[in-house]
């Protein structure tokens, strides 16, 4: 995307033996101005139109794109039905996951001593696949500086680490790189359509395949606009005091009908999962960030709610995801939970908050 990618995704795929790919023209070659589109991240709604129009034109199946300084990747898959699928970060690093843990399996390597790491905003899905599959789950702040570190402190505790990511289209792959690497990325999204293909199955497919074994998980991901600080602060505080019952320790107790079993709070250090010191295993964050979990196994979906302010941006931004067995039924709670979160926690009425 006006970037650096190119010349490099085309010596992987020489090397891989890959046939070449249909490049974007337009937007081929590096320009600091990236005059098609209004921001070069792949990640934005509609920044692919160029790319999948390209498809359309030459009757091609998939679009991959990187971000101008190619360390960020997207895909998009044409479906049976002539419309566009736009992978989420998410599910990428659930198809990515479960790519890798099939190529382990059928060299019966010992799933124990395999590790993946993930971002605590990101999907929880990897951790329900490592549940079933007995490989090791762990969790860090966002940012590869966490993640990379992450995965070289469990390579020193005797683990392979094969993967790690973050939901904003960040992937880390193998021993060589402890960083994203859209290079990597591309390549490995075409292993995984050869992998899908020999099943008899496009990649959507073969995401409801994982679906339907790990649980069906979705997520609803936003943000809210706030340019006045103490108010930002005002906010959080009231989060945290909610009910009144003991300071700074005084969540709410439901959302979205459904009961708060857990509360990580990394900006005061508390984690009420483990008493007696309540101490969270992650390290503090910087600014306000407060993660819930909701839901028991007995309800139509459990959810984890994150909601954390920005480093660079007037933001208070929100990760929700939920899982259930029953698709439509996670949805419609994720809705009723976005809804109450704006209504009841943030009062954007009151504070004049925004949405994009």
């Amino acid at each position: 995307m006006h970037g650096v990618s190119d010349p490099f995704v085309q010596r992987a795929f020489e090397t891989f033996n890959i046939p070449p790919y249909v490049p974007v023209r337009e937007q081929q070659k590096p320009d600091p101005e990236f005059p098609t589109v209004k921001f070069p991240n792949p990640e934005e709604k509609d920044h692919q139109d160029l790319a999948l129009a390209t498809a359309d034109a030459n009757g091609i199946t998939y679009v991959l794109a990187q971000d101008p300084d190619s360390d960020r990747f997207s895909a998009a898959e044409k479906q049976p039905s002539g419309k566009w699928h736009v992978f989420t970060g998410d599910q990428l690093g659930t198809l990515f996951s479960s790519f890798i843990i099939e190529q382990y399996k059928a060299r019966s390597v010992d799933l124990s001593k395999v590790a993946m790491v993930a971002s605590t905003v990101s999907s929880k899905m990897i951790e329900s696949m490592a549940k079933i599959e007995g490989f090791k789950f762990v969790e860090c702040l966002t940012g590869f500086k966490y993640i990379g570190n992450t995965g070289l402190d469990l390579v020193r505790d005797g683990y392979e680490v094969p993967f790690g990511y973050e939901e904003a289209i960040g992937f880390m792959f193998g021993n060589e790189i402890r960083d994203k690497d859209g290079v990597a990325a591309t390549v490995s999204f075409v292993g995984l359509v050869a992998s899908a293909k020999s099943k008899g199955l496009n990649v959507r497919e073969y995401l409801e395949t994982l679906y339907k074994r790990y649980g069906y998980f979705k997520s609803n991901n936003g943000y809210f606009i706030c340019n006045e600080p103490p108010k930002i602060d005002a906010i959080f505080h009231r989060l945290r005091n909610f009910t009144g019952r003991e300071k700074d320790r005084s969540y709410p107790e439901n959302i979205g009908n459904l009961p708060i079993t857990s509360i990580v709070d990394l900006t005061l250090g508390y984690d009420s999962r483990n008493p007696p010191t309540y101490e969270p295993a992650l390290p503090l964050s910087s600014g306000h960030m407060v993660q819930f979990r909701a839901g028991r196994d007995e309800d139509d979906a459990r959810l984890i709610l994150t909601i954390r302010t920005s480093g660079t941006e007037p933001k208070i931004k929100y990760y929700l995801e939920g899982n259930g067995s029953d698709e439509t039924k996670v949805e419609a709670i994720l809705a009723r939970v976005v809804e109450e979160l704006g209504r009841v926690w943030m009062e954007a009425d009151k504070h004049g908050l925004l949405k994009p």
